[in-house]
């Protein structure tokens, strides 16, 4: 009963589709016309599998940034943060005036994660990841390290508000403590410029948004850790009609559905956008300049593999597994996953 036409978010759900021969290769179909021209090139990299596309990159680019109060960050005289040490400094200056320096509700364990997945690629890039996903390291990293590190030094601290753990992200309980100005930042994906349009519009002139600042003399800065397509849909293997099905996903990102979805303050992983929002356009033009993405942990590991990652990761921030433990539990997830492949 599977519908000819059905999403993911990529990464290792949609390998697992490929290598049970559940999807269709639109590869050809892309090509035709060269209509793949049309994506961002870091959206069809998402999509992309073996070498062939089997993900059509449809609804949004979302990524992970740093939005901020501008109210507290005047009130407090602090710039923008360019780099981790000048983050850091900001936080302590933030903490010294009584405002929570980061907003985190990590219940549901993916918000925590943005965190690890940061830290870890500012200090050693995505090729830490990518080797030990492909089995050709292990998480046992010390990139991995110092991002569990970092995190339990910034909890010792006091940068995250109390009970942060317990604190639960879908009822957006991070937002109201940046809106009521108890704290100064939430690290988030970008959705979060519309939901804070449809939630609290009258604050939204108060938002500033930054890149998650580089560490001086390791990894390229610039790297955005996020999502290209934000879905992916995939025609099914067993569908009878997989040209129509495709002209289907092609009429979903018509002129017109482009425009709605700008309209919505959302990204369709096209060329060539542009916005009068600034803070939208920034997006766009820190994906634009990103050497590589690193697509969200949890997504491109192996179902089984990634809600290790999430509950150790929870297990970092609060403080009941050191990050050697975590990641040997997290690479001991992955060999399993290999050796049973």
């Amino acid at each position: 009963t599977v519908p000819d036409i059905f999403l993911s978010w990529g990464g290792g759900p949609m390998n697992e589709y490929v290598d049970a021969g559940k999807i269709v290769d639109m590869t050809s179909y892309m090509a035709k016309d060269n209509y793949q021209d049309i994506f961002m090139t870091a959206a069809l990299a998402q999509a992309t599998y073996n070498d062939k596309i089997y993900g059509f990159p449809l609804e949004n680019v979302a990524t992970a940034n740093f939005f901020y109060n501008k109210d507290v960050f005047a009130a407090n005289n602090i710039e923008v943060p360019t780099t981790l040490a000048e983050l850091e400094a900001a936080a302590d200056t933030l903490k010294a005036a009584g405002v929570i320096p980061f907003s985190l509700a990590n219940k549901t364990q993916w918000t925590g994660s943005m965190y690890f997945m940061y830290l870890a690629t500012r200090d050693g890039g995505t090729a830490p990841f990518k080797d030990a996903l492909a089995g050709t390291s292990s998480f046992e990293n010390e990139s991995f390290v110092y991002a569990g590190n970092k995190i339990q030094e910034w909890v010792d601290k006091g940068y995250f508000n109390d009970g942060f753990n317990g604190a639960d992200e879908d009822s957006g309980q991070s937002r109201q403590l940046l809106y009521t100005g108890d704290a100064a930042m939430t690290l988030m994906g970008s959705w979060f410029l519309y939901t804070v349009k449809g939630e609290n519009p009258d604050f939204y002139d108060n938002v500033g948004s930054f890149m998650f600042p580089g560490i001086e003399g390791k990894a390229d800065p610039n790297i955005v850790v996020g999502t290209m397509g934000d879905n992916l849909y995939h025609i099914s293997s067993t569908s009878k009609h997989p040209e129509e099905a495709f002209e289907v996903l092609k009429y979903m990102l018509d002129e017109t559905s482009i425009e709605e979805r700008v309209a919505a303050s959302k990204i369709p992983p096209i060329k060539g956008l542009k916005y009068e929002d600034p803070l939208m356009q920034k997006i766009i033009d820190d994906v634009e300049k990103a050497a590589d993405v690193q697509l969200w942990y949890d997504q491109s590991l192996p179902p089984e593999v990634a809600e290790v990652h999430k509950t150790t990761s929870q297990e970092i921030f609060g403080k009941t597994m050191t990050p050697e433990d975590a990641n040997k539990a997290l690479q001991e997830a992955m060999q399993a996953y290999i050796d049973n492949k």
